[in-house]
Order: structure tokens, then C-alpha cells, then sequence
């Protein structure tokens, strides 16, 4: 597998890989809402990703094996990871852990010391067992029913 930066031939296949993710995983957030689905998916498109991919003061990373998209993230320089999603067909292969790993290189690379994003229900005991610390009650975030806002401090890595 390999993490790297998104590229404009991407989209298409991050885009089905984004919905099938929040569709099949995310029940617990969505609760099959229509309404809710249709704003969480609604910004789920080959246009919105180029525009992600090419957005100033952010880093757009998709996880890739055999020509697979397996996973997408992304991270503000400022240090908010603003997309973490992974293929169904991924989960519980350490992907999304790997992809976590990219954003934070990513933001510290680009001098954050502070990691935040809104998780959902469905990814909040991952963060959490993965250094995150909740800052305070869940609140509407993302078109899903809630997000936990958590945060973890992040260091750079002393070069060998």
C-alpha cells in the first residue's frame, strides 16, 4: 500500500470509495436518514474532490494497493484533519491507521503542534486509541447526526 498525494484521475474512484464508506460504515451516525445522507453525501463528488485536492493550505492523500483507492484523508496546514474515510473493503487492515499516521507527518511537516478534527460515532474509540482526546460535547458537524471534537498533540521526529 501507499499513501501519497491525490491526483485529478483520482476522483472518480475516491468519490465511490467516500460514499461506500459513509454508507456501509457510518450507519451509526447516519441512522439511514435520508436527509442527513443527502448532506454528507452531497459534497461527495469528482468536482468537490478536485477542488479539496487543490485547495491552498491543504493536503489531499488517498491510501492506494493494486490500483485501489483504500482510503482518503485529508489535513489543513493548521492541523485539521478534515477527511478520513476507508473503503469497506479495507477495514481492519491497519489503513486507516496508516492514512491517520500520512496526516499527522503531513501537518507537522507544515509546523502544527495540534492535530483537531469531529469525529463520528463510528471513528470515535479510534481516535481515542489512538492518542485523541475529546474537547467537549458532540455537535452537528459534516451533515452527520454528530461529531466529537478531539484533538492530540503532535511533535516532529528528530531526523536520523
Amino acid at each position: 500500500m501507499e499513501i501519497r498525494d491525490a491526483v485529478a484521475e483520482d476522483a472518480e474512484a475516491a468519490c465511490q470509495m467516500l460514499r461506500r464508506s459513509i454508507l456501509e460504515l457510518c450507519v451509526a451516525d447516519h441512522r439511514n436518514d435520508p436527509d442527513i445522507l443527502a448532506l454528507w453525501l452531497g459534497n461527495k463528488t469528482p468536482d468537490c474532490f478536485n477542488a479539496w485536492r487543490t485547495q491552498a493550505g491543504s493536503s489531499l492523500l488517498v491510501a492506494v494497493e493494486h490500483g485501489c483507492i483504500l482510503a482518503v484523508g485529508a489535513v489543513t496546514d493548521a492541523g485539521r484533519i478534515t477527511l478520513n474515510y476507508v473503503s469497506p473493503d479495507a477495514r481492519f487492515r491497519g489503513v486507516t491507521r496508516a492514512m491517520v499516521g500520512a496526516l499527522e507527518a503531513r501537518a507537522v511537516e507544515r509546523g502544527s503542534t495540534r492535530l483537531t478534527l469531529a469525529s463520528t460515532k463510528t471513528a470515535r474509540r479510534f481516535y481515542r486509541a489512538h492518542g485523541y482526546t475529546e474537547d467537549g460535547p458532540a455537535v452537528g458537524e459534516c451533515g452527520a447526526a454528530s461529531g466529537y471534537p478531539m484533538s492530540k498533540p503532535v511533535v516532529a521526529r528528530a531526523a536520523r
